[in-house]
């Protein structure tokens, strides 16, 4: 009877893990569980989430309040004027200071979907040549990664852009927060952003 239970036990908690929905962290409003880091400007427009460089023309970031482990996120972006940015993942910051891994988002041939580690090693793996022929310039782009472990996969507009196996990945912990490069000029937005937790 005792393994009976158990059975049952696992059962259920298996499909209660593998059974849960992906969550909407925009919510197409306002900025709520985010927060702003820096002076560049963060958004809601048209139902959008919009970065745009502010009058410093520094890094700034939006992160989420809650922390996120194992997870599949999904998002769509669309670059106008300069499109530098990116997302991290298992990330800390200190003032305007991140500490994590970013999947970049950039223009053409700047290796969207690769992995770069801030204030560490730097880049850690970029997709290969014709990985990024996916990216569709001024268009909407649908980004997926997943974060388990120690590994991180990601994908653009369904083609898989790089999977990375990282030991000092699988130890860290912390947010998911977009980015705004430095330098001015530049302008994201942000749509259907979903997360799963694995």
């Amino acid at each position: 009877m005792k393994k009976i239970v158990a059975i049952l036990v696992a059962v259920i908690f298996t499909t209660t893990v593998m059974g849960q929905k992906a969550q909407s962290i925009f919510n197409g409003r306002d900025l709520s569980g985010w927060k702003i880091h820096g002076t560049e400007k963060w958004y809601v427009e048209n139902g959008l989430l919009v970065c745009e460089s502010g009058p410093d023309k520094e890094y700034g970031y939006l992160s989420t309040t809650k922390e996120y482990k194992d997870f599949e996120l999904t998002l769509e972006f669309k670059q106008e004027a300069n499109g530098n940015s990116g997302v991290f993942f298992r990330s800390s910051i200190e003032g305007v200071k991140i500490s994590g891994w970013q999947v970049e988002v950039a223009p053409p041939g700047m290796h969207t979907g690769g992995i770069y580690e801030s204030y560490g090693r730097g880049w850690l793996i970029k997709p290969d040549e014709e990985a990024q022929k996916a990216i569709k310039p001024g268009k909407w782009n649908k980004m997926r990664i997943r974060v388990v472990g120690d590994n991180v996969t990601t994908w653009l507009n369904g083609k898989q852009m790089i999977t990375l196996t990282d030991e000092k990945i699988g130890k860290g912990t912390g947010f998911i927060a977009l980015q705004i490069h430095d330098g001015g000029g530049i302008k994201v937005k942000w749509r259907k952003m979903k997360v799963k937790e694995m």
